[in-house]
Parts: C-alpha cells; sequence; structure tokens
C-alpha cells in the first residue's frame, strides 16, 4: 500500500458557499498513479465541511435554507457571547456534516454515484483561504 498526500487551496466567500471540488480530487487521484484503494478528503478548521452532493442550483439553494432552518444565525450562541465574532452557527452545522469524507476509487476512478460530486462547504461569517488536504491510500 502506498500513501499519497496532497492538498488545494480555496478562497471562499462568508456564509454558505458551497464549491465543487470533485475535478481536483479526481486529478489529484490521477497524479497519484494508484489503481485502486480509497480517497479522503478532510478540511482543518471547525467552521468549514467536506460532503457529497448533487452539484446543482436549486439544492445548493435548499441546502442554505435548510441551514438557517437547523442552526438559524439570529438566535442565541454562547459561543458568540464567549469570542464576540458571530459564528456559533458555522461552528454548529460544520460539527453536523462533518471535516471529512472517504471515498473509494478502482482502476483509478472514483467510485461516485452518477449525480454525486465531492464540494466543500464553507460555512464562516468572513471570507476565508482555506487548505483542504487530499490523502490516497491504495496500490
Amino acid at each position: 500500500m502506498d500513501v499519497k498526500t496532497n492538498s488545494i487551496q480555496l478562497n471562499t466567500n462568508p456564509g454558505v458557499d458551497i464549491v465543487d471540488i470533485t475535478d481536483k480530487v479526481r486529478h489529484a487521484l490521477s497524479e497519484s498513479g494508484l489503481n485502486n484503494g480509497i480517497v479522503t478528503v478532510f478540511v482543518p478548521g471547525s467552521t468549514a465541511s467536506v460532503t457529497t452532493i448533487e452539484y446543482e442550483s436549486g439544492l445548493v439553494v435548499d441546502i442554505k435554507r435548510a441551514f438557517e432552518r437547523i442552526a438559524p444565525r439570529d438566535i442565541h450562541y454562547d459561543h458568540d457571547y464567549r469570542w464576540q465574532d458571530g459564528n456559533g452557527h458555522s461552528h454548529i452545522r460544520a460539527s453536523l456534516l462533518g471535516p471529512s469524507i472517504t471515498v473509494p476509487f478502482a482502476k483509478g476512478a472514483l467510485m461516485l454515484g452518477t449525480w454525486q460530486q465531492i464540494v466543500f462547504v464553507e460555512l464562516d461569517v468572513k471570507q476565508r483561504n482555506r487548505t483542504v488536504i487530499i490523502q490516497i491510500i491504495g496500490n
């Protein structure tokens, strides 16, 4: 088994910014030279996430609305009281999605569903420069 580690850089917008990174993960996998195994995509930080969705404009709007119902911006968060940074809702949202996903690959191709893309989700209240780590394990 070999392990290859790569990263990508993203400049994100504040609020809920959903970025399709599927092609970047495919490129990292292609560069690895590995044929079969798993890819882990991970974001360091507590106000961003990685997940899979069908990346299309209607669903992106739906997800943003769902976040407002699940963890609204305009309610009290003790985190905001303590740190005065106004991103308590961002931390809650990120914790629900999680910081990483693992995707199997075979014959050098990600084993995603037809309508399934890998997305990075920015949830913080300010513009960020993010690093996303891609670790590939296989042969």
